[in-house]
């Protein structure tokens, strides 16, 4: 497990929602402020407060933001490169645990869990390091 993995497992059992666990741990990479960046993340925990979408996941669409869009406001060209990063991240985590949503990663239906918040934050932080942080980059 990198420093940043547990990192993000640290942050989140010192009370950081899952979203904010995650994004919190990289922000700094992408050159955001950890304290903005953990309030921009409060509302994405416990799947965006719904049991929707994981916010361990929801971090990692923040990040691919943070990484690859080119933040300009007049002319955005980066849309595709952001959506294609997300979507290989999301197929990513949803093949190896077989949702991307909360309720359903909890069991709150089906009674049984398919992983547990320390590990969805796990395999999200391992995801953005193979996604976002390759070597050379």
């Amino acid at each position: 497990m990198t420093d940043r993995v547990q990192k993000s497992v640290t942050n989140h059992k010192s009370g950081y929602n899952c979203a904010q666990a995650v994004a919190c741990a990289y922000c700094d990479l992408f050159g955001a402020d950890e304290t903005e960046t953990f309030k921009a993340m409060e509302a994405f925990g416990f799947g965006m407060g719904t049991m929707g979408t994981c916010g361990a996941v929801s971090a990692m669409a923040a990040l691919a933001g943070m990484k690859l869009s080119d933040g300009n406001l007049e002319a955005p060209a980066t849309k595709k490169a952001c959506y294609k990063a997300m979507k290989a991240m999301t197929e990513e985590f949803k093949d190896k645990n077989k949702s991307i949503l909360c309720s359903e990663l909890k069991g709150i239906e089906s009674g049984q869990m398919l992983r547990s918040c320390t590990g969805c934050i796990e395999d999200a932080a391992g995801i953005i390091e193979k996604h976002l942080l390759k070597e050379g980059e």
